[in-house]
């Protein structure tokens, strides 16, 4: 018959384990902080993309030479008479109740 009897110390893999999550724990949160500068750097990156193109539309649109305006087409459309007038719609309130006192 045979006995199990402990070889070594068991504690020392448990301090190992307890140091390596401790260990996780504290670089987790420097990932985390560094994701979040990394995040903040990209948004500030975008942003001034995009000051910087509005910048350069803006002043290609004002520098652009104003010639005249298209003309646009009659909201009747091409095949109308250009004789008609538009139709008017009038409006006449009916249903409005006046309080009188």
């Amino acid at each position: 018959m045979t006995t199990a009897t402990p070889v070594g110390d068991t504690t020392f893999f448990l301090n190992m384990t307890t140091r390596g999550e401790d260990f996780l724990y504290k670089s987790s949160g420097a990932i985390v902080a560094a994701i979040v500068v990394v995040v903040i750097i990209i948004f500030t990156v975008v942003l001034i993309l995009l000051k910087v193109y509005n910048r350069k539309m803006r002043t290609r649109r004002e520098l652009e030479p104003k010639g005249p305006k298209p003309a646009t087409p009659s909201p009747q459309g091409p095949n109308s008479n250009s004789n008609q007038h538009p139709a008017t719609v009038t409006f006449s309130p009916v249903d409005v109740h006046v309080e009188t006192r």
